[in-house]
C-alpha cells in the first residue's frame, strides 16, 4: 500500500470512494472535492493498492477550534498555517474495510499534524464510532450544536497534543 497526498488527477477517484463510503446526504460531491484538493490537496491521505485508491482521510488546517457545516462546503476557509487540523472524512471502500487502513491513515494525519506543530485535531462521528476514534487518543466533546451535516447527530472529537 501506497500513501501519498492529492492532486486533480485524483478527483474521479476521491469522488468514487466517497460514493461507496456515505449516502448521498452527506458525501461530498464533486466539485466539492474539486475545491477542496484545489486549496488542500496536501492534507489528503491517499491510500493506493496498486492504481486503485482504496481509502483516504481528508480535511483542512483552521485556527477555529470547532467544526462547523460551512467548512465542509467552504474549501477557502483552509489556513495552512492554523492551529487546528481538521478531518472530514475518513473513507475506506467496502472490501478493504477491517483490515486497519482507516487507522493507519488516521495515525498518518495525526503525526503530520503534530510535525507541523498543530494544536491538534478535530473531527465529528456518528455515536457507534466515539469508540473507535478513542482508541487513537480523540476525546469525545459529546453531540455538536455546530454541525447537522446529512440531517445527522454529530459527536466531535479532539485530539490534543
Amino acid at each position: 500500500m501506497i500513501i501519498r497526498t492529492a492532486d486533480m488527477n485524483d478527483l474521479d477517484a476521491v469522488t468514487a470512494v466517497e460514493r461507496e463510503c456515505f449516502p448521498p446526504a452527506e458525501a461530498a460531491t464533486r466539485e466539492e472535492f474539486a475545491e477542496r484538493i484545489l486549496h488542500y490537496g496536501n492534507h489528503f491521505w491517499l491510500m493506493f493498492d496498486g492504481d486503485k485508491l482504496v481509502a483516504f482521510v481528508d480535511g483542512f488546517v483552521t485556527d477555529a477550534p470547532d467544526l462547523t457545516d460551512e467548512m465542509y462546503e467552504r474549501a477557502d476557509m483552509h489556513e495552512e498555517n492554523g492551529a487546528w487540523q481538521m478531518i472530514f472524512g475518513v473513507n475506506t471502500i467496502p472490501e478493504y474495510r477491517r483490515r486497519g487502513l482507516a487507522g493507519e491513515l488516521i495515525r498518518r494525519a495525526v503525526d503530520d499534524a503534530g510535525k507541523a506543530g498543530r494544536k491538534g485535531l478535530v473531527l465529528t462521528c456518528k455515536d457507534r464510532l466515539v469508540h473507535y476514534y478513542a482508541g487513537f487518543g480523540f476525546k469525545d466533546e459529546g453531540i455538536t450544536n455546530k454541525s447537522t451535516h446529512g440531517n445527522v447527530a454529530w459527536h466531535q472529537m479532539r485530539l490534543e497534543f
